[in-house]
């Protein structure tokens, strides 16, 4: 007997460069594997490499990726795989598209202002802004439209911490997977 496959959550984690969406990420998916569910986590640098889409940063460019990234968490969860996803996606019909059409869409955005986000620069993309050695930068110098139906908004910056935000969307949008995973 054939069993249908009921699609698995998916957790896509958004928010501007630094952020904190990778770590957070990280720490969620670790929590999920730990709980037994079968999990995959897409990060946006990393699927950006994959893809062979490392210089591509023009807004159609990015609007292309998100959608292929929607798309994929769509396959990966109707597969069963409780998917984890960490990108940059700086779109209302993005948003709206993996809304109408991801089965267990969990939509979390990290809310961080300029100013951490820019103390914190990981990858230094907002100093080679600064200095005009990059291109358009979203949140910085590139629309950006932040998610208005998120399932959570979490400040990630000040008390919160990478862990208490893993922590909040587990309480949140997860339990129920640890309780059926």
């Amino acid at each position: 007997m054939i069993r249908a496959t009921i699609p698995a959550p998916v957790f896509w984690i958004t928010g501007l460069s630094g952020a904190g969406k990778t770590t957070v990420a990280e720490l969620l998916r670790a929590r999920l594997v730990a709980a037994g569910a079968p999990t995959v986590l897409l990060d946006g640098d990393r699927m950006r490499r994959v893809l062979g889409a490392e210089t591509r940063h023009a807004p159609e460019d990015r609007r292309w990726l998100a959608g292929v990234y929607g798309r994929l968490c769509a396959e990966l969860s109707g597969q069963g795989l409780h998917v984890v996803c960490a990108t940059i996606c700086m779109f209302r019909e993005v948003y709206a598209w993996n809304r109408a059409n991801i089965a267990g869409y969990r939509e979390i955005f990290l809310r961080v202002p300029l100013h951490e986000r820019q103390r914190r620069d990981p990858k230094r993309l907002y100093a080679a802004a600064r200095d005009g050695q990059a291109g358009p930068m979203p949140g910085l110098d590139t629309r950006h439209d932040e998610p208005t139906a998120a399932d959570l908004v979490i400040d990630n910056h000040g008390a919160c911490s990478a862990e208490s935000a893993a922590d909040l969307i587990w309480r949140r949008l997860a339990v129920p997977v640890a309780a059926t995973g």
